[in-house]
């Protein structure tokens, strides 16, 4: 007798109970870290998003006050921020649902999934079954408490408190959890993650108080902030059929040129009829009369046509020049350092802009070093598959810039974009995208030309004091050797000759 095969459907949030390790919540020592991260991450995005200064404070305890040992722990994390809070009927759904929030429009974001807060605080409950406390206001005047889990099987949150008090004057975002970690093993990587983060946000407090009740600080060095990203419509080549279908059944009414118009990033009514004629649809044709086929016809249209415009970078909000300089100053105190910023580019729609910093000498440590950043995430894990890695590697001939890789160097990597093509749910390490691997490299080989000239100029003074010190050496010898020969009683003034 054949047997039966049953059918069943999961929601998002048992999905990732069943498969943590996707979202690199492989182990407690991944799990503290990554925890650690989301939640910082959605503090920053949440001061970035209104141009305030961001003062972080995270504290790591060990749940029942008791020492770090080398085995796995129950850890409670707390991360404050001076953001600008969650609304308090959406607070239970934004950190209590699965791909719930506020980073599914297209504009450049630490998150891509609206996910990471929630994994964490799903990885806390499967592991310590406590609930999670979330405090916010968003005006200074009201602030709302919850304790709340998650309902895995129907992806919801489960409040098991309220409070509505008075802010006085506060505003901002905690959040507390407790989870199973290994700080004795992850710590090194929760300390680089921190170090990383202040070289992209030299504007921002952050404090850190780990277990063993040690305070690391980094302190704002710079009041300049990045401008904020504009949220804009999709690019024509960014959207695929099931994009086009979505967008054509949410259509009010119009002609196929005002869909297009008022559907599409930097579309206006000459480029649409121009698209049309290429396309060899009518103008006039409701959207929502379209046949599958045509759907299909026009979205092959969409992705082959080049008359649109490039997709505008006002969706995008890069370090610039003087935050990074300012950040690479701060924390690597270097003796030579260079940016190169990328023009926008785009891949598949996709707008996004490279930026390369160098650092070199002074407390830069020996040995080729890669930082790597997406969004201003710092990228730590899994190094050897990013394609930055794949450029340094195969792509850079160090001799012609006159650079060992046992020299004190650093090479800093930052790719913002409104869809990083991570190669991972986990977000750590970006793949080899031809438009992206071209901006790398060319912004490294910027860099490292204008090393190599520094390095020439330095090796050139070198060289002149080299002599110098010889002429100072042998010249007054010389000048009294020659007044015995003339017979003379005063000797010449050679300080001329040694530049005095």
């Amino acid at each position: 007798m054949r047997k039966k095969v049953i059918f069943e459907e999961i929601s998002p949030s048992e999905f990732f109970y069943r498969n943590r390790d996707l979202a690199g919540f492989t182990n407690p020592a991944r799990a503290l870290y990554s925890s650690i991260r989301e939640l910082v991450e959605n503090s920053l995005d949440a001061c970035d998003i209104a141009k305030i200064h961001p003062k972080i404070y995270v504290r790591l305890l060990t749940a029942n006050g008791e020492d770090v040992t080398d085995k796995p722990q129950e850890y409670m994390i707390t991360v404050r921020d001076n953001g600008i809070g969650i609304e308090g009927e959406r607070i239970p759904f934004a950190l209590g649902k699965v791909f719930y929030g506020s980073k599914f429009k297209l504009r450049q974001s630490r998150g891509m999934f609206g996910m990471g807060g929630t994994m964490s605080i799903l990885y806390g409950q499967i592991t310590t079954h406590k609930p999670v406390k979330i405090v916010s206001s968003v005006d200074g005047r009201i602030k709302y408490t919850y304790e709340i889990l998650i309902d895995i099987e129907k992806n919801r949150p489960i409040i098991l408190n309220f409070k509505r008090e008075d802010a006085k004057g506060w505003r901002g975002t905690s959040i507390t959890l407790y989870l199973l970690g290994d700080y004795y093993r992850s710590s090194g990587k929760i300390i680089e993650y921190f170090r990383k983060t202040a070289i992209v946000t030299p504007y921002a407090d952050i404090a850190f108080i780990d277990p063993y009740g040690r305070i690391l600080t980094f302190k704002k060095a710079t009041d300049e902030i990045p401008e904020p990203p504009k949220e804009v419509d999709p690019h024509p080549k960014g959207v695929d059929v099931e994009s086009l279908r979505r967008m054509i059944r949410a259509w009010k009414g119009g002609s196929l040129v005002k869909f297009l118009e008022r559907n599409f990033h930097r579309v206006g009514r000459k480029t649409a009829l121009s698209f049309l004629e290429y396309a060899g649809i009518d103008p006039s044709k409701d959207p929502r009369e379209l046949s599958n086929e045509e759907i299909v016809h026009l979205s092959k249209a969409l992705q082959s046509y080049d008359g649109f415009l490039p997709p505008d970078a006002k969706c995008l909000s890069p370090l610039g020049e003087n935050i990074l300089t300012t950040g690479i100053i701060k924390e690597l105190k270097p003796e030579f350092y260079a940016i190169a910023i990328r023009g926008p580019s785009a891949y598949s729609g996709f707008p996004f802009i490279v930026e390369i910093g160098l650092a070199y000498g002074g407390g830069v440590e020996r040995g080729l070093k890669l930082y790597r950043f997406a969004n201003r995430i710092p990228l730590l894990y899994d190094e050897g598959s990013d394609v930055s890695w794949k450029i340094l590697n195969e792509s850079i001939d160090w001799k012609h810039y006159k650079v060992s890789l046992d020299d004190p160097l650093t090479i800093i990597v930052h790719i913002c974009s409104t869809k990083i093509p991570y190669k991972t749910v986990g977000k750590e390490y970006i793949a080899d995208r031809p438009e992206i691997e071209r901006e790398i490299r060319n912004g490294v080989k910027e860099v490292l030309r204008k090393l190599s000239a520094y390095l020439s100029r330095k090796g050139s003074m070198e060289m002149a004091k080299r002599k110098l010190n010889i002429y100072a050496r042998y010249l007054p010898l010389i000048a009294k050797f020659a007044t015995e020969l003339a017979g003379k009683r005063k000797e010449p003034d050679i300080s001329v000759l040694l530049g005095g």
